[in-house]
């Protein structure tokens, strides 16, 4: 369920990505034609920024893709921090009922029959349903959804401002593709997916570890075809996403953690299915196997010798 769950979410996200990509029409020039919801709300004032700055105060072309990169993610910072503030507090919960849905989950698993597995399913949801939690993290799409038309604003204001595909920045043209931009995106990136995984159970990290990797690696991706000025906005964006999620961790977590372990104290988790002592791990399940068969072997050796004797 919980598989299905994400997938159902990572396919939403990027299907959501695809179309906000394609919903600023270029002409046969390579520009933008003007026409479009996002283009004319929120890809036109940026790029008008990006343009004022220049010409009003003498900035490189560069030093306003940064700034107004750093000014409109300060502007959404309050929904990435709600987002993780929800995500820390289900993560906590979690761990208060985690026996009780690995006593569901060996149910699933030992079920013989699509009635049994049925019916434990049901016991999960139930373990969820009373406790107040969601199967889908209770963390929501909406603040992900309202953020990706502004990124998507900001990617396509660096790359269609007029004068930044003939700007230098730092000795690097910003019309043309720019590795050493490519590998500090990328390593920005990944450091904030390794932020992020710090003082999270050992299981989570697991299931995570492949986003980790997928994330830098679709940023270098992009990056590696778009001009320098679009990669640029990608630095900078994963440079801002690491620092936040480095205070996020450092100020917020620890606040979180006490207040839900306050939480469970005067209100403990509802026992809906009692925690099973005799569901083994697979590693020492599978050592007993071992085991037994070389017991079983044994046996038999010792019941042939008896015999011929």
């Amino acid at each position: 369920m919980r598989k299905l769950n994400k997938w159902l979410l990572g396919s939403g996200l990027f299907t959501l990505a695809l179309f906000l990509s394609g919903c600023v029409k270029t002409g046969s020039d390579g520009q933008p034609t003007g026409e479009g919801i996002i283009y004319n709300f929120l890809v036109k004032p940026m790029s008008s920024a990006i343009t004022y700055l220049v010409d009003n105060f003498d900035w490189n072309y560069g030093w306003a893709i940064i700034f107004i990169t750093i000014i409109v993610r300060l502007i959404i910072m309050p929904l990435g921090l709600n987002q993780s503030k929800k995500s820390m507090i289900q993560t906590e919960k979690m761990q208060a009922i985690k026996p009780q849905i690995d006593a569901a989950q060996a149910k699933v698993k030992e079920a013989t029959t699509r009635e049994e597995q049925m019916q434990a399913q049901a016991e999960m949801q139930q373990v969820y349903k009373e406790n107040n939690m969601s199967m889908m993290g209770g963390i929501g799409c909406l603040p992900l959804l309202i953020q990706m038309p502004i990124f998507s604003a900001l990617f396509f204001a660096a790359r269609y401002t007029k004068g930044i595909s003939d700007a230098s920045f730092l000795g690097v043209n910003l019309g043309q593709p720019s590795m050493i931009f490519v590998v500090l995106a990328g390593v920005a990136y990944l450091l904030q997916g390794y932020l992020s995984t710090i003082g999270i159970p050992e299981e989570q990290k697991k299931t995570m570890k492949s986003m980790l990797i997928v994330s830098p690696l679709m940023i270098v991706f992009m990056s590696i075809s778009s001009p320098a000025g679009v990669t640029l906005y990608w630095v900078v964006g994963g440079i801002f996403s690491s620092i936040q999620t480095l205070i996020t961790n450092q100020f917020l977590k620890p606040r979180i953690k006490a207040q839900v372990a306050e939480e469970l104290k005067q209100n403990p988790p509802k026992q809906v299915i009692t925690p099973r002592k005799d569901v083994t791990p697979t590693k020492e399940k599978a050592v007993q196997k071992v085991a037994s068969q070389n017991n079983t072997s044994k046996k038999g050796r010792n019941a042939g010798k008896q015999n011929r004797n």
